[in-house]
């Protein structure tokens, strides 16, 4: 059984959650110079919106959706208006616009709720889930997360199963229980690659390479990484290859390797910047700054870096990675 891609409406709903986005994109634009209809353009633009978000291609992505969104608005079509809303709340949480991601994504849900298209509803609570979880809501979203995987659970949709699984998975691993976790992102792998998701499964790849570098095991973490950056580069998912490499970087740092995490650290800022994800971005920075520090960079310079971090995340509102901030500054500084 193949995963679908529910964000693939219409004619486009063919395509595989495994094509690469070049391939996604190309379709999408034939289909929508085709289009004879408000329905047909509006998934060409919800899918093309989609492809050049993963590809890091914002400015497209934003114009694409809202294009989308007038679309379905004049055809009054409340499914189409709320996947577009989605779309649109998903790429502000990816450009750190998180007050605007929460308010993009209760209006999808609520015009996900005067249509008929359940899936929307389901990816719109979904990105809320994930917004309020990437921000440090652990305890607010964990309720959602489940109440969602049971959701995806008695519809039988593994690709949102894989998904629940993940993020329920990464808040056990915020409150340090590690077991559960990695049992969580383990699941996720199987129930992925059973069901063909090769995209889930890379994010669940990389959720248990964290988990074994925990535990010691640094070269073993280093080749599931680079399984999933495989399917990471043959997808084109630049910013899941960005949170790849963040996460190597990661494992090079807990290892004691610092020359090659700052390597890793400093290109990921870059791959970061590029795709224009200031979380990705600011997050590789502290370990770049952490590997510094711990290569003998002068501890007032590694205090100012980290006091101007801290400053960025909770101005942000993303209150865990603030916590991790003022971590690393009782860890290097005392």
């Amino acid at each position: 059984m193949h995963a679908k891609a529910d964000e693939y409406r219409g004619g486009l709903a063919a395509l595989s959650v495994n094509a690469s986005l070049d391939e996604v994109l190309e379709e999408a634009e034939r289909h929508d110079a085709a289009a004879t209809t408000p329905g047909e353009r509006a998934g060409a633009l919800l899918a093309i919106a989609e492809a050049c978000r993963r590809l890091g291609r914002v400015e497209r992505a934003e114009r694409a959706w809202r294009a989308s969104y007038r679309t379905a608005r004049e055809a009054v079509d409340q499914d189409a208006m709320a996947w577009a809303l989605w779309s649109g709340g998903t790429l502000a949480r990816q450009r750190g616009r998180y007050v605007l991601a929460h308010r993009l994504l209760t209006h999808a849900v609520e015009a996900a709720e005067r249509g008929t298209d359940p899936m929307a509803r389901g990816y719109a609570l979904a990105g809320l889930a994930e917004t309020g979880r990437v921000q440090g809501d652990f305890a607010g979203t964990l309720r959602l997360h489940e109440q969602l995987l049971d959701e995806a659970r008695q519809i039988g949709q593994p690709r949102h199963v894989v998904w629940a699984l993940e993020g329920i998975a990464q808040i056990h691993r915020h409150h340090g229980d590690h077991d559960t976790a990695l049992a969580m992102f383990t699941e996720a792998c199987q129930i992925a690659t059973d069901g063909d998701d090769q995209r889930g499964r890379a994010w669940a790849l990389r959720g248990i390479a964290d988990l074994t570098s925990l535990r010691g095991e640094p070269d073993e973490a280093l080749d599931l990484l680079a399984d999933a950056e495989r399917t990471c580069r043959d997808m084109r998912l630049e910013a899941a290859l960005a949170y790849n490499h963040k996460m190597r970087g990661n494992v090079l740092y807990r290892a004691g390797r610092y020359a090659e995490a700052e390597r890793v650290y400093r290109d990921t800022v870059e791959e970061f910047t590029r795709i224009s994800e200031p979380r990705g971005e600011a997050l590789a920075r502290l370990g770049l700054v952490k590997s510094r520090a711990r290569r003998g960079a002068p501890p007032a310079e590694t205090d100012q870096a980290l006091l101007g971090l801290h400053a960025r995340f909770t101005e942000s509102g993303l209150h865990h990675a603030a916590d991790m901030a003022q971590a690393a500054r009782r860890e290097l500084l005392g």
